[in-house]
């Protein structure tokens, strides 16, 4: 699409300070450019479309009350965050949204003042406006100064632990710290849990609203020696409506419920809680996700996530048709193992349509569990089903596993439970970049006892790996995969259970041993048949497993090749960690053999096609070749290496 909406407030905003000059009706007026803005630029770009339609007016509201970038705006994963981005200086490069060199598709200290706390994943935000406002009250000392702090987070987010970590001790930031629940009642999946049904009912509760202003109007008719105790009245309506409410036992003043898309409510709202003496504070909106873009409403994900698409339709673009994603290839065999198992059980951390198991769910609603945004007690709930004899398969991204490694060391692995462990999203992600990188599993997996660590070369193996996880009863095992597609090779009709810590030889070869670890495999054998082309035979050896490594194996490599690579999708301290520990333990190196290590380099990549990235990281296939060439001090060093 190259039409561009008609802007004429929008334009005259460069910045937030300049929302003071706007009337109350213009700034609604604004809000509808604003998201016209929006939609513009993420069909341009695709992204995170839903949140943010549903903030816009909030958005506004905030900024045009709140100094900003003096008063810290924090926003919970940001997703949201576009139409922030678009206010702050920004708008200029709105479309390079999650592009090389362009904006982050998520909050970012180095990129904007406006943005003081980074984000992309839930439920920190309290945590860091806590931290912002008590750092105010010391004496703390930023470039732009130190105000208020204004957390917003949704009631997906609140589904986990550490938000109501971070509130049990917010009275320490008094009335400076505000915290606006964005209650759009939907996550990427249906909120889980109770709070999602308490808050409906707060929303929906007339006898709640009418005992407020009973309250009010009674506390306006009591003598003065009463008024400590008036203060107290619209808590009791509270109180008498509601049995208490959660957030003034945690010591939060409750303002409440207010239509999020309506800037009559929301401005005036938002200025007394900027001037209340009274805190912190926790106003709850209501918004709905996707607002104002008809495609959007409709949809039943309301275009969380879209690529590119048509602003008139919808219709979003579609990749070429190819190879099932490794995603959905874990799918259908989980799927299989299921049906052959009726002790084969899944878990969710509210994400079954990114990791898959909404098709689980289809076919077993009886035994997958969405756990909602809480990973560190879906690890240890898998726990305890391995422990009662099911076989359960925790579904989590490589990025958000880390969230439970605690209770992988010690709820899983000291007690050797035989949970199954399927880590999507293993290695670079492209265009969300570092915060969704699965860059440290392997790293942080296969430095613990009693853990199997695999990684699948391919959807074939995947599918094997699968079904050897379903029948490993004696401890923790985990594989990882990628995101995006396979590489299109038949998948096998009935799988295999693989032998624990055995590889295979995928090439044979006298001088050059490549030991490739996931989804490499593919970059080891084109640089396999680039070396052979100059005279250097190649053997290629698909390890399968980071932990136990195939010791047999590699001790063969490693003693009968000039030059060993070992390759994968990870940080420092993955497999040519653990190859170099098992050759230096054995002396396998002590005769002058090249030993090399490819991996992930020590810092966080920004976004950008996952090909560039891996090219970037040195780890294609031309990688490789001058490795071994360099390795070798061969005459044709860095010579027709990229040919």
């Amino acid at each position: 699409m190259t039409d561009r909406p008609d802007t004429p407030l929008l334009d005259r905003v460069n910045r937030p300070a300049d929302l003071k000059n706007f009337s109350d009706a213009e700034l609604v007026k604004l809000s509808h450019e604003l998201r016209a803005e929006t939609i513009s630029a993420v069909s341009e770009t695709g992204g995170h479309l839903g949140a943010g339609l549903g903030v816009v007016e909030l958005t506004v509201a905030i900024h045009s009350v709140f100094d900003t970038p003096k008063d810290k705006l924090i926003w919970d994963v940001s997703h949201q965050c576009y139409p922030h981005k678009i206010l702050t200086e920004r708008r200029d490069r709105i479309r390079t949204l999650r592009m090389k060199d362009g904006l982050s598709g998520f909050t970012k200290r180095s990129e904007s003042p406006y943005d003081p706390f980074g984000a992309a994943h839930s439920s920190t935000s309290i945590s860091a406006a806590l931290g912002f406002s008590v750092a105010r009250d010391l004496g703390g000392n930023v470039p732009e100064g130190l105000g208020d702090a204004i957390a917003v987070i949704g009631d997906g987010s609140m589904s986990a632990g550490m938000a109501y970590e971070a509130m049990n001790n917010a009275r320490d930031a008094g009335n400076r710290l505000v915290v606006i629940l964005n209650d759009n009642d939907m996550s990427i999946a249906p909120p889980v849990g109770g709070l999602s049904a308490y808050l409906a009912r707060l929303v929906s509760s007339r006898e709640f609203l009418g005992l407020r202003d009973l309250a009010r109007k009674l506390a306006r008719k009591l003598p003065r020696p009463l008024h400590n105790a008036a203060r107290k009245t619209d808590e009791f309506a509270r109180g008498m409506a509601m049995g208490g409410t959660l957030f003034e036992e945690l010591g939060f003043y409750y303002v409440g419920p207010i239509d999020g898309h309506n800037l009559d409510q929301l401005i005036p709202v938002l200025e007394n809680v900027r001037d209340a003496a009274q805190g912190p504070c926790l106003v709850h909106v209501v918004t709905q996700k996707g607002k104002g873009y008809a495609p959007a409403e409709a949809a039943a994900d309301k275009y969380h996530g879209v690529q590119k698409f048509d602003v008139i339709t919808g219709t979003q673009d579609k990749a070429p048709p190819g190879p099932p994603s490794y995603t959905n290839v874990f799918a259908q065999a989980l799927i299989a193992e299921a049906q052959r198992d009726p002790a084969v059980c899944a878990i969710t951390a509210a994400m079954p349509s990114g990791t898959g198991l909404d098709k689980f769910q289809a076919a077993f609603p009886d035994r997958i569990f969405d756990v909602g945004i809480a990973e560190q007690h879906a690890v240890t709930f898998a726990a305890g089903l391995a422990a009662q004899g099911m076989r359960p398969f925790c579904a989590i991204y490589s990025t958000f596993l880390q969230r439970a490694y605690d209770q992988v060391v010690h709820d899983v692995a000291i007690q050797n439970l035989p949970v199954r462990f399927a880590i999507d999203r293993a290695g670079l992600v492209g265009a969300d970049g570092s915060t969704h990188a699965g860059s440290f599993d392997v790293t942080y997996l296969a430095t613990l006892p009693n853990m199997v660590v695999m990684a699948a070369a391919d959807e074939a193996e995947l599918v094997h790996m699968v079904h050897t996880c379903a029948v490993h009863d004696s401890g923790p095992i985990a594989v990882r995969y990628p995101r995006g597609n396979g590489t299109g090779i038949a998948l096998p009709q009935k799988p295999q259970a693989l032998e624990i810590g055995k590889g295979r030889i995928v090439r044979e070869g006298r001088q050059v041993a490549i030991l490739s670890l996931g989804t490499r495999l593919e970059e080891a054998m084109k640089a396999a048949d680039a070396l052979e082309a100059k005279g250097l035979s190649t053997t290629v050896a698909d390890l399968r497993f980071a932990k136990p490594l195939d010791e047999a194996l590699i001790r063969k490599l490693l003693t009968t090749h000039d030059v060993a690579v070992t390759i994968e999708e990870g940080a420092v301290g993955g497999l040519g960690a653990h190859v170099l520990t098992l050759a230096s333990d054995l002396g396998l190196i002590d005769n002058g053999l090249k030993l090399r290590t490819l991996r992930l380099p020590d810092l966080f990549q920004d976004q950008d096609k996952p090909e560039k990235q891996y090219a970037m990281a040195r780890l294609d296939a031309d990688a490789i070749i001058d490795t071994v060439l360099t390795a070798l001090r061969h005459n044709s060093v860095g010579a027709g290496a990229r040919a």
